[in-house]
C-alpha cells in the first residue's frame, strides 16, 4: 500500500515563515516537519510515497529528491495551483493506486502525531477509515462523531477531531471530476451511507497551523531528545 503526505498548502497562519520556505520544510527538533513523517512511515512500512506540493513546491523536491537518504521511494504531484485536499488527492490516484491496490494512506502535512501507521488495515464494508483524536482548544467542537460500532456521523454526542491520518479507498472518489475540492463534503456524504470507519487514538497529536504551535512542537522534541 502507497502513502500520500498533502503538502501542497501555502501555510498563509504561519506567514512570515512561509513566505520564503514551504511549511512542510520549517524545522521542528532540528529536521523539517515532513522529514519526521516520512520517518514514521518507513518506520510503519510505508516505503512507496507520494508527495503534492503547489507553493514552493521545488523546494521540497530539491530538499528530499527521491527519497533515497531516507529509506523510501518519493513520487511528486505537482500542482499548478493548491487543489485542496479531495482535489490534490484525484489528481495523484494514478500514482497511489492500481488494479491490485485500491486503498492508500493519507497523511496531511502539517500535523504531529505519535500514532503507528501500521495499525491501520482496510475495513470491511466502508470507503474511509479515520483516525480521531481529541479536541484541541483550537477546535472545541470536533469534526465528527465516533458512533458505537466504529461508524463515523457528521453529528452526534461524541465529537471527535479528525487527526488528518485516514486509509481511503479509491472508491471514495469515483466519479468526480479534477479540480479544487474540499475533503470533507465528500466525507460527510460517505458517512451518510455509513460507509465511513474510525478509530480514537489517545496519545499524542498537534496541528502545527500557527508558529506558535511550531515553537511549541519544537521545544516539546529538543526536550524529548535532551531526556534521551
Amino acid at each position: 500500500m502507497k502513502a500520500m503526505i498533502l503538502a501542497a498548502g501555502k501555510g498563509e497562519r504561519m506567514r512570515p515563515l512561509t513566505l520564503t520556505t514551504p511549511k512542510p520544510l520549517l524545522p521542528v527538533g532540528d529536521k523539517p516537519l515532513i522529514v519526521h513523517h516520512l520517518e514514521r512511515l518507513r518506520v510503519a512500512g510505508f516505503h512507496e510515497l507520494v508527495i503534492n506540493h503547489a507553493w514552493l513546491g521545488r523546494q521540497i523536491e530539491e530538499e528530499l529528491g527521491n527519497g533515497d537518504d531516507f529509506g523510501v521511494s518519493i513520487e511528486y504531484s505537482r500542482e499548478s495551483k493548491p487543489l485542496e485536499t479531495a482535489g490534490g488527492i484525484i489528481q495523484a490516484l494514478p500514482l497511489l493506486t492500481s488494479a491490485g491496490e485500491e486503498w492508500f494512506l493519507v497523511v496531511n502535512g502539517d500535523i504531529w502525531c505519535d500514532f503507528d501507521p501500521a495499525q491501520l488495515t482496510p475495513p470491511e464494508n466502508a470507503d474511509a477509515l479515520l483516525v480521531m483524536t481529541g479536541n484541541p482548544d483550537h477546535n472545541p467542537a470536533g469534526d465528527f462523531c465516533l458512533n458505537q460500532g466504529g461508524t463515523l456521523s457528521a453529528e452526534g454526542p461524541g465529537m471527535l477531531t479528525f487527526s488528518g491520518i485516514s486509509l481511503l479507498n479509491r472508491r471514495l472518489f469515483d466519479g468526480l471530476a479534477p479540480g479544487p475540492r474540499k475533503l470533507a463534503p465528500i466525507l460527510r456524504e460517505a458517512m451518510a451511507r455509513k460507509r465511513v470507519k474510525g478509530l480514537y487514538h489517545s496519545g499524542q497529536w498537534m496541528d502545527i497551523g500557527t508558529p506558535d504551535r511550531l515553537r511549541e512542537l519544537d521545544s516539546k522534541l529538543k526536550g524529548e531528545r535532551a531526556e534521551t
